[in-house]
């Protein structure tokens, strides 16, 4: 099996890429982790099986094998944040999603300017809500 280390990997996005031993980066995905492992810290030994993507190179059956410790499930629930806080996010997105909905209404796609900031606050509190 291949061998490498994370280059990096985004919790939120819930895809990296591995740099490996044999050369090239490797596209992993959240999906590929073990079960109980939600990230993968930069650095971090991995051991993975290949399949050929659309764009090249993806990781598959991804295993720690020694570095810093990956993110559990556990620790990922104990870094939420408190509801008082999420209160305040989930009133200001409503906002949003309310103003999207009236361009909707009047035949209007959003612009990508304001689109996109309602599209990262969605995928922020889809990652706390499944954490």
């Amino acid at each position: 099996m291949p061998t490498g280390k994370v280059k990096w990997y985004d919790t939120e996005k819930g895809f990296g890429f591995i740099s490996s031993d044999e050369g090239g980066d490797v596209y992993v995905r959240s999906d590929a982790l073990p079960a109980d492992v939600t990230a993968l810290k930069s650095g971090t030994r991995v051991e993975f099986g290949v399949a050929q993507g659309r764009r090249g190179d993806q990781a598959l059956q991804v295993r720690v094998i020694e570095g810093s410790a990956p993110v559990s499930r556990t620790q990922a629930r104990a870094r939420r944040k408190k509801p008082e806080e999420m209160v305040t996010i989930v009133e200001d997105l409503i906002r949003l999603l309310d103003g999207l909905g009236e361009g909707y209404r009047h035949g209007r796609h959003p612009d990508a300017r304001s689109a996109k900031p309602v599209a990262q606050l969605l995928r922020a509190l889809a990652t706390e809500l499944d954490g």
